[in-house]
């Protein structure tokens, strides 16, 4: 399994797989086909149904064009065997293809193609199940963050203190945000707005509206294409950053103890990585949001004292009633319902810590059992529910 490097990344949003994937594998070509007359992108399956509203075009166009005229082309209705979201880079000099280069862009920024990863990293965790590491942390007396310490070394934590600040930072621009998202939904920003009516609320209802305006700043800075860091995804970037800063702000709890949280939370992000999907078009949301809840969920349950068995049911609630989430975004943009289930995925986590909290932590479904069912399910799942906009929600819309 590989390093929390691997899913906590910096970037622009507002999709990991449909910006940020693109965005890097342009600036692979480039490296490997220079001095051209012109490109030609054909972009796949979800890639292209949703593409335009994920601003996949501005990404791979802001690196190619400045090189050589670059042609988009749209083929939604082609799905290749590999991965939903697949590309077709060709270089053209002389009227005659001299390069070209298929790739797929399979979630959290990763790239790969038919032979697998296309960059292979080094294997940091020796146990690729949550069953297995929880044995390890009694059988060791130890904790999950301290797995990752362990496996990762103590560098880990500069890292994690990098991104930390990160979701801190674009936490606070959301704040101060105001106006209209970009795309033709006119959605109004809302996290300035929740956050100054929490404070006319009582104690409980203020918490509860400071954690939405948390959610909600950040996914609305990665719906107008600002920084983000994806946990695991852009998509669902708003949940994990809401719930720690909320506690953080509100439990006084120093930060180390929020980096050894966010370890946590990215232990169980990557085992979901691994053994299933964090991509909307391969599995649907339950796979990007669902996901985020688990995380959040067993961080704040390591904050507030739980065993291992209880951080692990926190996280699998957290995942359980989330699946068979669909991915059905209105016109292709990651506004509606994305930025909303961000912020009531925040919630759910914390719900799902209280639960496991006040439980003894032993459940009948682990962690690892509701991945599988993910993966299964996301997979049984139509495609017109897996980031194409061409079912559920996205079909309701009437675009005035």
């Amino acid at each position: 399994m590989e390093s929390l490097r691997e899913l906590y990344k910096i970037g622009n949003g507002p999709s990991s797989s449909h910006t940020m994937g693109p965005k890097k594998a342009s600036e692979l070509f480039v490296k490997r086909c220079s001095g051209v007359d012109s490109y030609r992108v054909t972009l796949y399956g979800s890639l292209a149904a949703t593409g335009k509203g994920h601003l996949t075009d501005v990404a791979i166009l802001s690196v190619l064009n400045p090189v050589a005229p670059t042609e988009i082309v749209w083929r939604p209705e082609i799905v290749l065997p590999f991965h939903p979201n697949g590309m077709l880079f060709e270089g053209i000099k002389g009227g005659i293809v001299v390069d070209s280069w298929k790739i797929y862009s399979v979630g959290g920024g990763s790239l790969a193609n038919e032979e697998g990863p296309l960059t292979v990293h080094k294997d940091i965790y020796p146990l690729t199940t949550i069953t297995e590491i929880k044995d390890w942390c009694y059988r060791e007396g130890k904790t999950y963050w301290e797995y990752v310490n362990d496996s990762e070394g103590p560098e880990i934590w500069d890292f994690l203190d990098d991104i930390w600040t990160s979701m801190c930072e674009t936490i606070q621009r959301g704040l101060n945000n105001d106006g209209v998202l970009p795309s033709g939904l006119k959605v109004a920003r809302k996290a300035a707005t929740y956050y100054v009516k929490s404070k006319s609320y009582n104690a409980s209802l203020e918490s509860r509206a400071k954690i939405y305006a948390y959610a909600l700043a950040t996914s609305e800075e990665n719906a107008s294409g600002g920084i983000v860091v994806t946990a695991p995804t852009c998509g669902s970037s708003g949940v994990v950053p809401a719930v720690l800063y909320h506690l953080a702000t509100s439990r006084d709890f120093l930060r180390i103890r929020i980096l050894r949280a966010l370890a946590t939370a990215g232990l169980f992000g990557n085992i979901a990585k691994t053994n299933s999907s964090i991509s909307g078009a391969e599995v649907g949301c339950q796979g990007e949001v669902g996901v985020a809840c688990a995380m959040a969920a067993a961080a704040s349950c390591q904050l507030f004292g739980g065993t291992p068995s209880q951080i692990e049911y926190a996280a699998e609630m957290g995942l359980e009633h989330h699946l068979g989430l669909t991915c059905d975004p209105v016109c292709g943009l990651v506004q509606v319902p994305c930025i909303e289930r961000n912020a009531i995925a925040a919630t759910r986590a914390l719900d799902a810590n209280i639960y496991a909290t006040l439980s003894d932590g032993s459940h009948l479904v682990s962690y690892d059992k509701v991945v599988e069912v993910m993966n299964e399910t996301g997979h049984n799942l139509p495609s017109l529910y897996r980031e194409t906009s061409e079912g559920g929600l996205a079909k309701r819309y009437e675009h005035r």
